[in-house]
């Protein structure tokens, strides 16, 4: 249905600009510069939405998504494109030195924390260019592997054009039984960013399925070999 506030309804209800979610079932609640769209999976809710920047290295506004997929709370794999990698290891490493000098202990920030606490996990049968464009973290690499079918690499490194480029902060990720999505949103003015946020929920929607069948929760005390 459209108002005069906006759009709330299915893809088709929305209008044509969002057939990209064709076979997606979900809500789009759309108006100006701004959306959420929202939908289950299996019976667990998820969601995405055009929100204000709650990050430091993101301006402005930031596409958020989480997906409350209830898998196994010990698989933790971050997907993160490595212009922000190397970004946040500039800062902790400019943190640490700066502490070394007033002896104050540093403060880092959750993605900082993250750069060390998990290694980077890589494979042959991912290309040069995908690890060109992005990092991924990984508290075992057995569950990164099994995470990154090739459909959803393909997703990750196929963006509609015009294509978010390299540079465009972006985390995709599985920790503490969910998943979750940040990427910075382009201006209000970008109308030709609505293809791209629209990428953004299939490949949190995609991800999120593929972490169900890989990674059923377990009994609660037991540990995942």
């Amino acid at each position: 249905m459209r108002s005069s506030a906006g759009i709330r309804g299915n893809t088709a209800q929305a209008g044509p600009e969002w057939a990209g979610l064709e076979g997606v079932a979900c809500t789009v609640e759309a108006g100006e510069g701004t959306f959420c769209v929202s939908g289950e999976l299996g019976g667990h809710p998820w969601r995405v939405e055009r929100a204000p920047a709650s990050r430091d290295y993101l301006v402005g506004e930031e596409l958020r998504g989480r997906a409350e997929i209830a898998i196994n709370g010990h698989v933790t794999v971050v997907i993160m494109n490595r212009a922000l990698k190397e970004m946040l290891e500039k800062r902790a490493y400019s943190l640490y030195t700066d502490t070394l000098e007033t002896q104050a202990s540093p403060v880092l920030t959750e993605e900082m924390r993250w750069l060390a606490l998990y290694p980077e996990a890589g494979w042959d049968s991912l290309s040069d260019a995908f690890f060109h464009r992005y990092a991924i973290l990984a508290e075992r690499r057995a569950d990164a592997m099994a995470w990154l079918t090739p459909e959803l690499v393909e997703l990750l490194m196929g963006w509609p054009e015009p294509a978010p480029d390299n540079t465009v902060p972006f985390i995709l990720m599985l920790m503490r039984g969910k998943a979750h999505l940040r990427m910075q949103a382009l201006p209000h003015a970008a109308v030709a960013d609505l293809p791209a946020q629209i990428h953004a929920v299939r490949l949190l929607v995609n991800a999120s399925g593929v972490a169900v069948a890989a990674f059923p929760d377990v009994a609660p005390g037991s540990v995942k070999k």
